[in-house]
């Protein structure tokens, strides 16, 4: 983490600080006065409701080695200690993020995309980790305050940092992009996420391409190429290699499924590598082979690359599989969902053996195309062998409506209690249980109630 003199600060970012406080040391950045540790940096953000600027005081008693504030801010003249006076507490956060980022000076892999982000930012650090130090993004910390707390995190001997790039609107990727500078810039899809802030699919192509503003000249861009959205986006670029990756034979790496089963997936590259996935889905495919391309970017060899991809652990609620004791598999894919997210899901759901449940609630966030993309999400079932459909939510209502006749049995619940005791009561050993829904909807606890 961060461990710096505030002379060093001084030197790095626009600010004043009395000369009294220039050699005191800062280890470690929070934004949390309820969790200050000796020496963090305490940086308070002035929000709608809260001026967190009333617990600088109480932060630096509490052992803080010093602490942003802003000079306009009202509570100032009541302010005092080892502070730094900025202008804007956020604005100082992300300077100071670019500027250790600088001094650390890691390889920065940037992650965007509508789904599996977090899957593809796990699968590039199992490739990477046994040669290289490696820190990623943790949990979701991937916006304009969770990414430069990221970087403010990484160890001085960092060698390479794997940053997650989220968004509701545009120029939001940009401005992260320019911070990080990355080397390699990854898009992983183009979905119907934050479809109602954006408009339309094309829209998000646009926000997510602008992951490459920042891209260093050089740098490798990697994207679906199976995804014609992204296409007017990729042409403007110079200056930088592209690699595409997808199903379709006109993609640099190719590749496809070799076998499924109810442990993972079997698929090659260019029909020459093959590789072994211990992760549910088909659609992991494609993560997995935008982190083989990264570590082919790095010099890894294919031996070493399909030895660490096989030790990939996920982040929770993606895919994750839990057996009870009677035997049922539940898998918990319930940390967010968009209708693409679903379908494929749907996909893993229908290619295992046994009874097959499928739980779906609410996609949140779809604007006025919701009704639309929620009833295709139920037609979309036919033929798919699924047994049951649960529904929680209001939105999923319309999966019921269209999804029903495609299925043996199809109930729908407003009342998350009245799903969960339906399910137990309906549940045989052996069932397979897949449950997804946006994270708004909490069907983890769903999941733990099965388990």
């Amino acid at each position: 983490m961060i461990e710096v003199t505030l002379e060093q600060i001084q030197d790095w970012i626009p600010c004043e600080i009395d000369n009294d406080y220039l050699d005191y040391t800062i280890k470690g950045v929070s934004i949390d006065s309820r969790k200050i540790d000796e020496q963090n940096l305490f940086i308070p953000f002035k929000g709608e409701h809260v001026d967190g600027h009333k617990y600088v005081n109480q932060a630096l008693e509490d052992g803080a080695g010093a602490a942003f504030c802003q000079k306009d801010s009202v509570l100032a003249p009541q302010i005092s200690g080892p502070i730094i006076w900025v202008d804007d507490t956020l604005e100082a956060l992300q300077q100071l993020a670019k500027a250790y980022l600088a001094f650390v000076n890691p390889f920065v892999i940037a992650v965007t995309g509508s789904n599996g982000k977090t899957t593809t930012k796990d699968m590039i650090e199992s490739v990477l980790k046994p040669q290289f130090k490696v820190k990623k993004t943790l949990g979701n910390y991937n916006n304009e305050i969770g990414m430069p707390l990221t970087i403010l995190q990484l160890d001085q001997d960092t060698e390479i940092s794997i940053l997650e790039m989220g968004m509701s609107g545009f120029h939001e990727i940009e401005a992260l992009s320019q911070l990080a500078n990355p080397n390699i810039a990854i898009i992983t899809n183009i979905g119907e996420s934050h479809m109602q802030d954006l408009g339309s699919r094309e829209g998000i192509a646009k926000a997510k391409a602008e992951i490459s503003f920042g891209l260093k000249p050089q740098g490798l861009f990697i994207y679906d190429g199976d995804e014609p959205l992204l296409k007017p986006h990729v042409d403007k670029l110079v200056d930088i290699d592209l690699m595409s990756i997808g199903k379709k034979e006109n993609n640099d790496l190719v590749c496809k499924i070799d076998n499924i089963d109810d442990t993972g997936i079997v698929f090659n590259i260019n029909e020459n590598e093959h590789y072994e996935l211990p992760i549910l889905g088909e659609h992991n495919m494609k993560n997995a082979t935008i982190a083989i391309a990264v570590g082919k970017r790095l010099n890894l060899s294919y031996e070493t690359i399909h030895q660490n991809i096989q030790a990939v652990q996920l982040t929770g609620m993606r895919m994750e599989q839990h057996h009870t004791d009677s035997g049922t598999l539940v898998i918990n894919d319930a940390y967010n969902a968009s209708p693409t997210s679903m379908k494929a899901a749907i996909d893993t759901l229908s290619s295992m053996g046994g009874r097959k449940i499928l739980v779906l609630g609410d996609v949140l966030e779809l604007g006025h195309n919701s009704q639309t993309m929620h009833e295709a999400v139920g037609d979309y079932l036919v033929n798919k062998q699924i047994d049951a459909l649960y529904t929680y939510g209001t939105e999923a209502g319309h999966i019921h409506r269209t999804g029903k006749a495609f299925v043996k049995y199809a109930e729908h619940f407003t009342d998350k209690a009245a799903l969960i005791q339906s399910l137990k009561s309906n549940t045989e050993p052996q069932d397979k249980i897949l449950i997804k829904g946006s994270r708004g909807m909490q069907l983890e606890e769903v999941v733990d109630a099965l388990i």
